[in-house]
């Protein structure tokens, strides 16, 4: 089998550091221009990823008439929403358990099932638009491959019954199940979450880029925001990448005004500790053979996973790629986002690593990408959608790396809240979450670079013991906490 691919498994060095997704739009991005003057409108979107789009794209068939702008740094999908594993999966990264204490279970398990549709409303937005996105529902394969994860994917099935979930939507595998899913090393057990599609991220973005301004959303791009001054978005001086602008001071007046900036916010005048920005970088092997599947699994293109508490995340893309990311150093002193620590190396090879032990059909494969980005995190850890109609201002995001599925939940509810619609999204219970601030240096990078030591020691200790780390994983939740 491995002569079927290439000799070279250290193909880091020369791989491309273009994330794959954006590497192989046809055709290539080419930005749009950029805003050259003033503008008065009626809704000013700040972020051209996944919210800003949804959020343009739902308003624009709610409210025809609205006159809605997309204010873009770089291109729609540049950031977080170009760059991830492509896992539109129906979960969020806040716990029932933490919306269940904000509401009741009940009105809980009503958000959850929100972003188990919102993996369909993709695909149905997908289908309608013609948006060629690789779109696939085949479900998310976690697997256990040491004792204490399968201990703690039994604990996770009995919560689930318990909260109301059906084995359609979240079942436990014994091994043999499990590795017919996936085929990876020690494998114990295995979780298969029902609601869960993976996608070409990068198409996603830019075809709904182009969906949003057929249905008459005009997006500016290559237009970088300084801040907000009452009911106007400041433009800087300076397109993205040193791009020339007209001189002077440039705004967009709008009643409403959305940011959907994720990890970006902490470049916003005032808002650098609102949103924790952290790294998590990205491989992609070659294409691989039929015959290489066969053995490793993933016939319906699942995402997967395996359940260390260091998160990792993966998919088969449409050309029979495996893309593959985990966390590494996380973070940067100051929450600075330096694009040279995406695409640090020796993170990359930590990740190849990773992906050649736990599946060693693919040791031998070339790679032929890596890169990395930002995901945005609130200090809360809870994902959420607020707006005040008083002062037009709306803010949704925070999704911790789970935002694929979950930003077409939140920007259809903004939509809904601007256009005064009253729904079944609009009550959920992640709609008015805030969350204070992150401490100041150097408390938060002590605190992030901590929390993550202490998770990988811990998941180091389980793998060579077999047993459970509760002390160093109690540590880690101490540090991070927020609530």
């Amino acid at each position: 089998m491995a002569a079927a691919l290439s000799s070279d498994p250290w193909s880091l060095e020369t791989a491309s550091t273009t994330p794959l997704w954006i590497d192989r739009l046809e055709p290539p991005v080419a930005p749009r221009p950029a805003v050259e003057g003033d503008l008065d409108v009626d809704v000013a979107i700040v972020g051209g990823g996944f919210s800003g789009l949804w959020t343009a794209y739902y308003l624009k068939q709610l409210e025809p008439a609205m006159r809605v702008v997309v204010l873009e740094r770089h291109h729609c999908g540049f950031g977080a929403s170009g760059r991830n594993g492509g896992w539109a999966v129906g979960e969020l990264a806040g716990s029932v358990a933490d919306y269940a204490r904000r509401s009741s279970p009940t009105e809980s398990r009503r958000l959850v099932r929100a972003v188990f549709d919102a993996v369909d409303e993709i695909g149905r937005v997908a289908s309608a638009e013609g948006i060629d996105c690789d779109y696939a529902k085949g479900g998310t394969i976690r697997v256990a491959r040491t004792g204490p994860q399968a201990e703690r994917q039994v604990a996770e099935i009995a919560e689930a019954r318990s909260f109301g979930l059906t084995e359609d939507e979240i079942r436990l595998l014994d091994a043999d199940e499990a590795r017919e899913q996936l085929n990876a090393t020690d494998v114990r057990s295995g979780v298969l979450l029902g609601p869960s599609a993976v996608v070409d991220p990068a198409k996603l973005a830019l075809g709904l880029a182009w969906a949003a301004e057929a249905a008459g959303v005009e997006i500016y791009e290559q237009t970088p925001v300084n801040g907000f001054d009452g009911g106007a978005v400041q433009i800087a001086a300076e397109g993205a990448r040193g791009s020339p602008m007209s001189r002077g001071r440039r705004e967009v007046r709008a009643p409403v005004i959305v940011r959907a900036t994720e990890a970006y916010t902490r470049d916003l005048q005032g808002l650098r500790r609102d949103i924790l920005p952290v790294y998590s970088r990205m491989i992609a092997t070659e294409p691989l053979p039929d015959a290489v599947f066969d053995d490793i699994g993933l016939a319906n293109r699942p995402s997967f996973a395996d359940d260390r508490r260091m998160v990792t995340y993966g998919q088969r893309t449409a050309d029979n790629r495996i893309a593959f990311g985990a966390t590494g150093e996380p973070y940067s002193f100051g929450s600075r986002i330096v694009p040279a620590a995406e695409t640090h190396l020796g993170m990359h090879r930590r990740i190849w690593r990773v992906l050649s032990e736990m599946l060693p059909q693919v040791a031998e494969a070339r790679v032929t990408h890596r890169w990395g980005g930002v995901l945005g995190i609130p200090r809360n850890w809870l994902p959420g959608v607020r707006f005040d109609p008083r002062t037009g201002e709306g803010v949704l995001g925070g999704y911790v790396g789970e935002g694929v599925a979950a930003s077409n939940l939140a920007g259809r509810t903004m939509a809904e809240l601007i256009a005064e619609r009253d729904t079944e999204r609009t009550s959920l219970p992640w709609v008015g979450v805030s969350s204070r601030r992150w401490e100041p240096e150097p408390l938060r990078w002590l605190g992030v670079r901590g929390s993550r030591a202490l998770l990988g020691a811990a998941d180091q200790r389980e793998l060579r013991s077999d047993r459970p780390d509760r002390l160093m994983s109690g540590i880690a939740r101490l540090l991070r906490s927020g609530h």
